[in-house]
């Protein structure tokens, strides 16, 4: 009964639509109105800036960090199976919560920001070297879709074959999550075929 009760609080969590309520707030604008449509901080730095776009990302990162620590007021043994069934399934809320928020129509993003809280939680190791990924990918390219997705296929090649993850559980896990990102960033690679993706100006200053 306490699990289902923290599945449904790890999806209230992700249903935090940081970056609809941040812009209604304060600028009286729906970042799902502009830009690619998505409630995402990648959306808000494109839509409202730097000021907006920080605070959407540290939150949604949060958002899969608090629902995974839910985790620890289970009584359940840390490592256990039982335990790391029950964070996948709090992350696994909390993201769906955060692409299908029932505070904002059932609207949201793409959740690559509350994916990293989740698996910066659950897989420190694998999760820091598909963020270098993101990273370089980024500074390279400047598309940020791409180095999501790259960043996403990294985790499970990482987690497997570099750290030699043997839990089928993770293994499972960071193949969905890989398959989560490709999915949701359907749009962002037909326009990387057609080479109409944006590109974002990085360490620009605003005026």
């Amino acid at each position: 009964m306490f699990e289902v009760i923290f599945i449904i609080v790890a999806y209230l969590l992700g249903s935090i639509p940081t970056a609809v309520w941040i812009g209604k707030a304060f600028y009286n604008v729906d970042v799902r109105e502009f830009g690619s449509g998505n409630a995402g901080a990648t959306n808000t730095f494109r839509v409202l800036g730097k000021k907006a776009g920080i605070p959407v990302l540290i939150i949604d990162i949060l958002k899969g960090c608090l629902a995974v620590l839910l985790s620890y007021f289970s009584g359940l043994q840390s490592g256990s199976n039982d335990f790391i069934s029950l964070q996948l399934g709090l992350g696994i809320a909390a993201l769906l919560g955060h692409i299908f928020p029932i505070f904002a129509g059932f609207r949201g993003g793409k959740g690559v920001a509350t994916i990293l809280g989740i698996v910066v939680c659950i897989c420190p190791q694998a999760s820091v070297l598909a963020l270098l990924v993101f990273l370089i990918t980024l500074f390279s390219s400047r598309i940020v879709s791409l180095s999501s997705m790259l960043a996403g296929l990294s985790f499970p090649i990482v987690l497997i074959f570099v750290l030699g993850n043997t839990n089928p559980i993770l293994s499972v896990f960071s193949i969905i999550v890989a398959l989560l990102l490709i999915i949701t960033h359907r749009k962002n690679i037909k326009r990387l075929i057609a080479k109409q993706e944006s590109k974002v100006v990085l360490f620009a200053k605003q005026k």
